[in-house]
């Protein structure tokens, strides 16, 4: 297979790049008084403008040109029909057919998808349903009042960041908590002020081996047979989201408590299937559907826009454009909206897990650039905290900011206090301010000369700062849906440009298989010779720490 770096398209994004070094976005907005026009998409609940990147038609034109040239569209063609495009799993991925509407019959290794997903998501409702109308009981009679999530990763961060985004939906029939970490401080601080007879757990683990989750699950088994001293009692408090059924019944959760999941779907992509048990069980499962409706729009849009006029494409496009040919090394996810505080580290996993890879599809070394690191914070916390470093640091970090039209709080003035911010930082970003801006302004203001040198460098903006702008009309769980799949796709669509396997998560299994090891090292007498010389010492150092 080719390398990206012969195609026609990349050579000349390559030269391109060096042009726009040269460039200021200030003088290119000065020239184009239509550049908004040509450079924003407006869907009807969403609005993205990316006209403050370094670009203009003809780089826009070219990064087409290379989607096409790495056939992006076939690609997407084939991941909706579910040919097996992860590859090194050999597996399809069909994360979209979780939300899909159509009824047709869509046929993976001779199972109607299609069907498979309805039975499930019945069987989802109807459980929902019994546990928000009391009708599912704890071993001693009383309903269910606490749900508990035990889960990491994709079994965590997906379900916790929407449960978070829409907490004004929710009715508080029941309060869901999650628990990833294995550090018992957080089991333990969430269980203390439960009552036992009325906690619901669901573990979710699409193999049912994660030794995190597995180990807070077995803690929260022992937490309620403690004090139901019946060990009976699981069944009426555990439930299990998995694709490994037989690990789940030997744990000791009963098969009809079981919620299924399938091969085709990663755990980063899951919350669209039963490990999205706890929305539906805080929201209700109509609004756990208008969340998939949401989804399925954006996966419309995609399926069917043009690149030109594809949201998650340019993104995708955009990305590569800053990060590959620009030189950028991270990305910042700013989110101008309160609900959206768990975005950034949704958007870390969803992203840097897909793609932070440097192997091609054909097991061969790249040496370009693939993703940025992403990270990020509240816009108006990040303000106060890292805006300096993205203002005047020598790395350009290109930044997603992300707001809302209307508030799911309204509170007079605060809105409009927090709108004025989120429109003035991607203008500051982008036009920033020289030095003959800044001491005409000092000495406009009365400051002496003496005053003027001595500051005058350290106020100066150099601007051209990239940033991306998404406007939704306001948090709800369609806009929701839509929103968390836009970036699904970007990530796709990155893959694909990049040639790299966007999922599979090779990089997580060396970590986890060195900890199994040493886990039996620090529960043993016995300290393994194989390691490094450090590693050797801080284990040896630990064990005889706990012996003081």
């Amino acid at each position: 297979m080719s390398s990206r770096q012969a195609l026609n398209s990349w050579k000349k994004l390559t030269e391109l790049a060096q042009q726009k070094k040269s460039q200021h976005m200030n003088d290119l907005f000065a020239q184009d008084s239509e550049r908004f026009d040509k450079f924003s998409i407006e869907l009807p609940k969403l609005l993205l403008d990316y006209s403050k990147n370094l670009i203009d038609s003809e780089t826009m034109t070219t990064l087409f040109e290379l989607a096409n040239e790495c056939q992006v569209l076939e690609w997407r063609e084939k991941m909706f029909s579910g040919e097996k495009i992860n590859k090194t799993e050999d597996r399809a991925v069909l994360h979209t057919a979780l939300r899909r509407k159509s009824s047709e019959p869509l046929i993976i290794d001779g199972e109607n998808v299609t069907q498979s997903v309805q039975v499930q998501l019945e069987k989802m409702e109807g459980f929902v349903n019994k546990v928000r109308e009391g009708k599912w009981l704890g071993y001693s009679g009383k309903r269910i009042a606490d749900i508990v999530n035990i889960g990491v990763g994709g079994s965590n961060l997906g379900p916790q960041m929407v449960t978070e985004a829409l907490k004004h939906y929710s009715d508080n029939c029941v309060n869901v908590h999650y628990v990833s970490n294995v550090d018992g401080a957080q089991i333990v601080e969430i269980l203390r002020p439960l009552d036992p007879e009325k906690v619901l757990f669901i573990v979710s683990s699409k193999t049912f081996t994660t030794t995190e989750t597995m180990t807070n699950a077995r803690t929260a088994i022992n937490w309620l047979t403690a004090s139901s001293f019946d060990e009976n009692a699981v069944a009426k408090h555990f439930v299990a989201v998995t694709a490994n059924k037989e690990n789940a019944m030997g744990f000791g959760i009963e098969e009809d408590n079981i919620f299924g999941m399938w091969d085709w779907v990663g755990g980063r992509f899951s919350l669209w299937s039963a490990i999205g048990l706890a929305i539906a069980l805080d929201l209700g499962f109509d609004k756990f559907k208008e969340l998939l409706d949401g989804a399925n729009e954006m996966d419309e849009h995609f399926q069917n826009a043009p690149l030109e006029e594809n949201m998650p494409a340019i993104m995708a496009l955009l990305s590569v454009w800053n990060t590959t040919f620009l030189g950028a090394r991270s990305q910042a996810i700013l989110p101008y909206d309160q609900t959206l505080h768990m975005l950034a580290a949704y958007l870390q996993q969803a992203e840097m897990e897909s793609n932070g890879k440097s192997v091609s599809w054909d097991g061969v070394e790249i040496d370009y650039a693939t993703v940025p690191s992403i990270w990020g914070e509240l816009g108006i916390n990040g303000q106060h905290a890292f805006y300096q470093y993205l203002h005047q640091s020598n790395n350009v970090v290109p930044a997603d900011f992300i707001g809302s039209v209307e508030s799911v709080t309204p509170v007079k003035g605060h809105h409009a206090t927090l709108m004025s911010n989120f429109f003035a930082q991607t203008q500051a970003l982008m036009t920033g301010v020289n030095e003959v801006q800044v001491r005409a302004d000092l000495k406009a203001k009365g400051r002496t000369q003496e005053y003027i040198d001595k500051v005058a460098p350290h106020k100066v903006h150099k601007g051209n700062r990239p940033t991306n702008t998404i406007l939704l009309k306001r948090i709800d769980p369609t806009t929701l849906g839509s929103l968390i799949a836009l970036y699904e796709h970007k990530i796709f669509v990155q893959g694909i440009v990049l040639q790299i396997c966007s999922f599979d998560q090779w990089g997580v299994e060396l970590g986890k298989g060195l900890a199994a090891t040493i886990q039996d090292e620090l529960e043993s007498d016995q300290v393994s010779t194989e390691h490094d010389c450090s590693t050797e010492r801080l284990i040896k150092y630990y064990k005889q720490a706990q012996q003081n």
